[in-house]
Protein backbone atom coordinates (compact mmCIF):
# COMPACT_ATOMS: atom_id res chain seq x y z
CA UNK A 1 0.00 0.00 0.00
CA UNK A 2 1.10 2.95 -0.73
CA UNK A 3 1.94 5.45 2.33
CA UNK A 4 2.92 9.17 2.67
CA UNK A 5 3.94 11.36 5.84
CA UNK A 6 0.71 11.80 7.09
CA UNK A 7 -1.66 9.00 5.18
CA UNK A 8 -2.14 5.89 3.50
CA UNK A 9 -2.91 6.32 0.17
CA UNK A 10 -4.99 4.13 -2.42
CA UNK A 11 -6.38 4.98 -6.00
CA UNK A 12 -9.89 4.89 -6.27
CA UNK A 13 -11.60 4.46 -9.26
CA UNK A 14 -15.30 4.73 -10.03
CA UNK A 15 -16.79 2.50 -13.15
CA UNK A 16 -20.35 4.13 -14.35
CA UNK A 17 -22.64 3.59 -17.24
CA UNK A 18 -21.84 7.28 -18.57
CA UNK A 19 -18.31 8.29 -17.23
CA UNK A 20 -15.43 6.37 -15.20
CA UNK A 21 -13.38 9.01 -12.73
CA UNK A 22 -10.94 8.52 -10.16
CA UNK A 23 -8.40 10.00 -7.76
CA UNK A 24 -6.04 9.16 -4.65
CA UNK A 25 -7.71 9.14 -1.09
CA UNK A 26 -6.58 9.36 1.93
CA UNK A 27 -7.69 6.20 3.22
CA UNK A 28 -7.71 7.05 6.79
CA UNK A 29 -9.85 10.12 6.44
CA UNK A 30 -11.75 9.89 2.92
CA UNK A 31 -9.89 12.75 1.86
CA UNK A 32 -9.09 12.84 -2.01
CA UNK A 33 -5.89 13.40 -2.63
CA UNK A 34 -5.72 15.09 -6.04
CA UNK A 35 -8.45 16.64 -8.32
CA UNK A 36 -10.85 13.86 -9.31
CA UNK A 37 -10.32 13.03 -12.89
CA UNK A 38 -13.12 11.57 -14.82
CA UNK A 39 -13.61 10.20 -18.81
CA UNK A 40 -16.19 8.78 -20.64
CA UNK A 41 -17.38 5.79 -20.29
CA UNK A 42 -16.29 3.93 -23.69
CA UNK A 43 -19.07 2.42 -25.75
CA UNK A 44 -18.98 -0.08 -26.35
CA UNK A 45 -18.17 -0.56 -22.87
CA UNK A 46 -16.37 -3.84 -23.68
CA UNK A 47 -14.17 -5.42 -21.57
CA UNK A 48 -10.90 -4.16 -23.94
CA UNK A 49 -12.40 -0.98 -23.61
CA UNK A 50 -13.18 0.23 -20.65
CA UNK A 51 -9.49 -1.53 -18.95
CA UNK A 52 -7.82 0.85 -21.65
CA UNK A 53 -9.28 4.04 -20.20
CA UNK A 54 -8.71 2.41 -16.50
CA UNK A 55 -5.04 2.17 -17.53
CA UNK A 56 -5.43 5.47 -18.78
CA UNK A 57 -6.79 7.08 -14.97
CA UNK A 58 -3.55 5.22 -13.60
CA UNK A 59 -1.37 6.92 -15.89
CA UNK A 60 -3.23 10.78 -15.43
CA UNK A 61 -2.05 10.30 -12.10
CA UNK A 62 1.34 8.33 -12.20
CA UNK A 63 0.15 5.42 -10.20
CA UNK A 64 1.91 2.75 -8.72
CA UNK A 65 0.22 1.28 -6.06
CA UNK A 66 -2.59 -0.40 -5.44
CA UNK A 67 -5.97 0.21 -6.86
CA UNK A 68 -10.03 0.03 -5.60
CA UNK A 69 -11.98 0.25 -8.23
CA UNK A 70 -16.12 -0.29 -8.53
CA UNK A 71 -18.30 -1.84 -10.83
CA UNK A 72 -21.99 -1.29 -12.02
CA UNK A 73 -22.72 -5.12 -11.79
CA UNK A 74 -23.01 -7.79 -8.77
CA UNK A 75 -19.55 -8.69 -7.64
CA UNK A 76 -18.48 -12.05 -6.31
CA UNK A 77 -15.08 -12.98 -6.08
CA UNK A 78 -13.88 -10.63 -8.52
CA UNK A 79 -16.21 -11.94 -11.31
CA UNK A 80 -18.75 -10.22 -12.36
CA UNK A 81 -22.26 -11.74 -12.48
CA UNK A 82 -24.73 -9.24 -14.07
CA UNK A 83 -24.53 -6.31 -16.53
CA UNK A 84 -27.31 -4.14 -16.60
CA UNK A 85 -26.15 -1.08 -17.65
CA UNK A 86 -22.82 -1.96 -19.48
CA UNK A 87 -21.89 -4.47 -21.99
CA UNK A 88 -22.74 -7.87 -21.97
CA UNK A 89 -19.73 -9.16 -22.67
CA UNK A 90 -18.60 -8.44 -18.90
CA UNK A 91 -21.60 -11.19 -17.61
CA UNK A 92 -19.89 -13.69 -15.88
CA UNK A 93 -16.27 -12.16 -16.42
CA UNK A 94 -13.41 -12.20 -14.45
CA UNK A 95 -13.56 -8.66 -14.13
CA UNK A 96 -10.76 -7.66 -11.19
CA UNK A 97 -8.53 -10.09 -12.94
CA UNK A 98 -9.00 -8.43 -16.53
CA UNK A 99 -8.54 -4.83 -14.74
CA UNK A 100 -6.12 -5.98 -13.10
CA UNK A 101 -3.94 -7.20 -15.82
CA UNK A 102 -5.14 -3.89 -18.29
CA UNK A 103 -3.41 -1.75 -15.24
CA UNK A 104 -0.10 -4.31 -14.24
CA UNK A 105 -1.34 -3.39 -10.67
CA UNK A 106 -2.70 -4.96 -7.86
CA UNK A 107 -6.51 -4.02 -8.00
CA UNK A 108 -9.51 -4.79 -5.81
CA UNK A 109 -12.77 -4.72 -7.63
CA UNK A 110 -16.24 -4.32 -5.54
CA UNK A 111 -20.10 -3.26 -6.51
CA UNK A 112 -20.32 0.45 -6.71
CA UNK A 113 -23.12 0.94 -4.63
CA UNK A 114 -21.31 -1.19 -2.24
CA UNK A 115 -18.58 0.79 -2.19
CA UNK A 116 -21.27 3.73 -1.71
CA UNK A 117 -21.97 2.40 1.26
CA UNK A 118 -18.98 1.44 2.74
CA UNK A 119 -17.61 5.47 2.23
CA UNK A 120 -20.83 6.73 3.98
CA UNK A 121 -20.26 4.38 6.66
CA UNK A 122 -16.53 4.91 7.53
CA UNK A 123 -16.87 8.77 7.08
CA UNK A 124 -20.45 9.86 6.04
CA UNK A 125 -24.08 10.17 6.79
CA UNK A 126 -24.04 6.61 7.95
CA UNK A 127 -21.48 6.82 10.22
CA UNK A 128 -21.87 5.70 13.90
CA UNK A 129 -25.33 4.79 13.09
CA UNK A 130 -26.63 1.63 14.04
CA UNK A 131 -29.83 -0.40 12.97
CA UNK A 132 -30.46 -1.03 9.18
CA UNK A 133 -29.11 1.79 7.22
CA UNK A 134 -30.18 1.69 3.32
CA UNK A 135 -27.76 3.61 0.62
CA UNK A 136 -29.41 4.14 -2.57
CA UNK A 137 -27.62 5.77 -5.57
CA UNK A 138 -29.36 7.33 -8.40
CA UNK A 139 -27.68 7.26 -11.35
CA UNK A 140 -27.72 5.76 -15.16
CA UNK A 141 -29.48 3.09 -12.23
CA UNK A 142 -30.34 2.37 -9.28
CA UNK A 143 -27.33 1.34 -6.97
CA UNK A 144 -28.05 0.07 -3.51
CA UNK A 145 -25.84 -0.73 -0.07
CA UNK A 146 -27.33 -2.54 3.09
CA UNK A 147 -25.75 -1.74 6.08
CA UNK A 148 -27.02 -3.46 9.27
CA UNK A 149 -25.02 -2.37 12.79
CA UNK A 150 -22.59 -0.70 11.10
CA UNK A 151 -21.93 -4.25 8.58
CA UNK A 152 -22.55 -3.96 5.14
CA UNK A 153 -24.56 -6.89 3.65
CA UNK A 154 -23.17 -7.08 -0.17
CA UNK A 155 -24.49 -7.32 -3.39
CA UNK A 156 -28.00 -6.14 -2.77
CA UNK A 157 -30.01 -5.07 -6.05
CA UNK A 158 -32.67 -3.19 -4.90
CA UNK A 159 -33.01 -1.22 -7.88
CA UNK A 160 -33.70 -4.32 -9.80
CA UNK A 161 -37.12 -4.83 -7.96
CA UNK A 162 -40.26 -5.27 -10.06
CA UNK A 163 -41.36 -1.72 -9.33
CA UNK A 164 -44.12 -0.49 -10.09
CA UNK A 165 -45.87 -3.33 -11.81
CA UNK A 166 -44.23 -4.21 -15.04
CA UNK A 167 -41.10 -2.85 -14.87
CA UNK A 168 -38.17 -2.58 -12.69
CA UNK A 169 -37.36 0.63 -10.27
CA UNK A 170 -34.16 1.86 -12.06
CA UNK A 171 -36.36 2.36 -15.60
CA UNK A 172 -39.28 4.03 -13.41
CA UNK A 173 -37.15 6.64 -11.35
CA UNK A 174 -33.08 6.25 -11.35
CA UNK A 175 -31.65 9.70 -12.35
CA UNK A 176 -31.50 8.29 -16.25
CA UNK A 177 -35.12 7.88 -15.99
CA UNK A 178 -35.92 11.86 -14.96
CA UNK A 179 -33.48 12.74 -17.36
CA UNK A 180 -35.00 10.64 -20.54
CA UNK A 181 -38.84 11.23 -19.76
CA UNK A 182 -38.04 14.81 -19.36
CA UNK A 183 -39.43 14.99 -15.70
CA UNK A 184 -40.01 17.70 -13.58
CA UNK A 185 -38.93 17.49 -10.14
CA UNK A 186 -42.74 17.75 -9.52
CA UNK A 187 -43.08 14.72 -11.66
CA UNK A 188 -40.30 12.63 -10.70
CA UNK A 189 -40.19 13.04 -6.57
CA UNK A 190 -43.47 11.37 -6.64
CA UNK A 191 -42.34 8.36 -8.20
CA UNK A 192 -38.91 8.28 -5.90
CA UNK A 193 -41.30 8.39 -3.04
CA UNK A 194 -43.36 5.68 -4.22
CA UNK A 195 -40.29 3.35 -4.72
CA UNK A 196 -38.72 4.76 -0.94
CA UNK A 197 -42.35 3.62 0.29
CA UNK A 198 -41.83 0.20 -1.68
CA UNK A 199 -38.39 -0.06 0.37
CA UNK A 200 -40.09 0.83 3.89
CA UNK A 201 -42.50 -1.90 3.18
CA UNK A 202 -40.01 -4.60 2.39
CA UNK A 203 -37.18 -3.50 4.53
CA UNK A 204 -38.27 -0.96 7.77
CA UNK A 205 -34.82 0.98 7.65
CA UNK A 206 -33.88 2.98 10.44
CA UNK A 207 -32.38 5.34 7.33
CA UNK A 208 -31.97 6.11 3.61
CA UNK A 209 -29.10 8.00 2.22
CA UNK A 210 -29.55 8.69 -1.03
CA UNK A 211 -26.67 9.35 -3.26
CA UNK A 212 -25.31 9.54 -6.67
CA UNK A 213 -24.75 12.99 -8.68
CA UNK A 214 -28.35 13.45 -8.14
CA UNK A 215 -27.46 14.31 -4.20
CA UNK A 216 -26.30 17.77 -4.82
CA UNK A 217 -29.75 18.83 -5.55
CA UNK A 218 -31.31 16.72 -2.53
CA UNK A 219 -33.07 19.98 -1.64
CA UNK A 220 -35.36 19.77 -5.08
CA UNK A 221 -37.08 16.58 -3.65
CA UNK A 222 -36.20 15.40 -0.24
CA UNK A 223 -38.29 17.93 1.42
CA UNK A 224 -41.12 16.78 -0.48
CA UNK A 225 -41.03 13.44 0.08
CA UNK A 226 -43.84 12.18 2.66
CA UNK A 227 -45.60 8.97 4.53
CA UNK A 228 -42.15 7.52 5.19
CA UNK A 229 -41.29 5.80 8.27
CA UNK A 230 -37.66 6.36 8.28
CA UNK A 231 -35.02 9.52 7.41
CA UNK A 232 -33.88 10.24 4.24
CA UNK A 233 -30.70 12.31 3.83
CA UNK A 234 -28.40 12.78 1.11
CA UNK A 235 -24.96 11.38 0.90
CA UNK A 236 -21.93 12.95 2.64
CA UNK A 237 -19.48 12.25 -0.29
CA UNK A 238 -21.83 12.53 -2.77
CA UNK A 239 -20.55 11.44 -6.11
CA UNK A 240 -17.25 10.55 -4.61
CA UNK A 241 -18.65 8.18 -2.25
CA UNK A 242 -17.76 5.45 -4.68
CA UNK A 243 -14.05 6.50 -5.30
CA UNK A 244 -13.45 6.93 -1.49
CA UNK A 245 -14.92 2.93 -0.97
CA UNK A 246 -13.44 1.38 -3.34
CA UNK A 247 -10.01 2.92 -2.05
CA UNK A 248 -11.15 1.45 1.26
CA UNK A 249 -11.98 -1.75 0.48
CA UNK A 250 -8.82 -2.15 -1.17
CA UNK A 251 -7.02 -0.65 2.03
CA UNK A 252 -8.54 -3.37 3.85
CA UNK A 253 -7.95 -6.56 1.40
CA UNK A 254 -4.37 -5.24 1.30
CA UNK A 255 -4.24 -5.44 5.09
CA UNK A 256 -6.06 -9.19 5.53
CA UNK A 257 -3.13 -10.12 2.54
CA UNK A 258 -0.37 -9.22 4.45
CA UNK A 259 1.49 -11.71 6.67
CA UNK A 260 1.04 -11.12 9.97
CA UNK A 261 4.22 -9.22 12.12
Amino acid sequence: MARTAAAVTVLGIDIGGTGIKGAPVNVLTGELLAERHKIDTPQPSTPEAVGRVVRELVGHFGWTGPIGCTFPAIVHNGVTLSAANVDRTWLNAPAERILADATGLPLTLVNDADAAGLAEAQFGAAHGRGGKVVVITLGTGIGSALIVDGRLIRNTEFGHLIFPKDTIAEKYCSAKAKEDLGLKWKDYTPRLNDYLRHLDLLLSPDLVIIGGGISRKADKFIPDLTGLRYEVVPATLQNNAGIVGAAVEAARCAALAAPAA
